[in-house]
């Protein structure tokens, strides 16, 4: 029977061998960890680059839409002037009779005795001043005015006084007078409102 006796330091030997095994094992951990870090770093950064992508599609589909409705505005405010272009030419045809108007219903109510010196028109109301042969005149032609006429509205005396200047061949005395009324709506006009009011509205909603 044999005896073997080992006589090496096995206990350093089984140390070394265990240090050994303790840094293989810790290299091969940080390999690892390593490379799962690049593995989760390389898929962020896919997520990462696809992610900018449509961002950068949407930036371009934004300029895009940001050009085409800087044309719509540009295409609106051609619209716009096209539209208050077409509404004066309207309102010029609309208003080309008054004037028409206007002087005829003067000499159908304007009473006999009553001289018209100066004819005003601003916009709708009309200034007239002239000479009456007494105030009886004037309360009639402001009568006519009021009652009689189609064209013609809302009277309003603004004064009535002695004549200044009184012509030599004239016995009886003669007032100066200023007066307001202002004009209807032409049948032109009354037309073209009519027609605005019931064509349909082509703006757009707002939201």
């Amino acid at each position: 029977m044999r005896i073997r006796i080992n006589l090496l330091p096995h206990r350093e030997a089984r140390r070394e061998r265990q240090k050994r095994s303790f840094y293989f094992l810790t290299l091969l951990s940080l390999v690892a960890g390593a490379a799962l870090v690049f593995v989760v770093w390389s898929v962020f950064q896919g997520l990462i680059g696809a992610q900018q992508e449509r961002n950068n599609f949407i930036a371009a589909e934004n300029r895009k839409l940001d050009l085409q409705i800087r044309e719509i505005a540009s295409l609106r405010q051609e619209i716009d002037a096209l539209r208050a272009r077409q509404r004066a030419v309207e309102d010029l045809q609309a208003d080309r009779n008054q004037p028409v108007y206007l002087l005829d219903e003067l000499t159908k109510q304007v009473p006999e005795g009553i001289y018209l010196r100066q004819i005003k028109q601003e916009d709708k109301r009309v200034n007239v001043s002239g000479q009456a042969a007494s105030n009886e005149r004037v309360s009639e032609l402001l009568r006519n005015l009021q009652a009689n006429s189609k064209f013609l509205e809302r009277p309003e005396l603004i004064e009535i006084r002695i004549a200044g200047n009184q012509p030599a061949n004239v016995s009886r005395r003669l007032f100066d007078f200023s007066l307001n009324f202002h004009l209807r709506p032409t049948p032109e006009r009354a037309q073209l409102t009519q027609a605005q009011q019931s064509a349909p509205s082509t703006a757009p909603a707002k939201k």
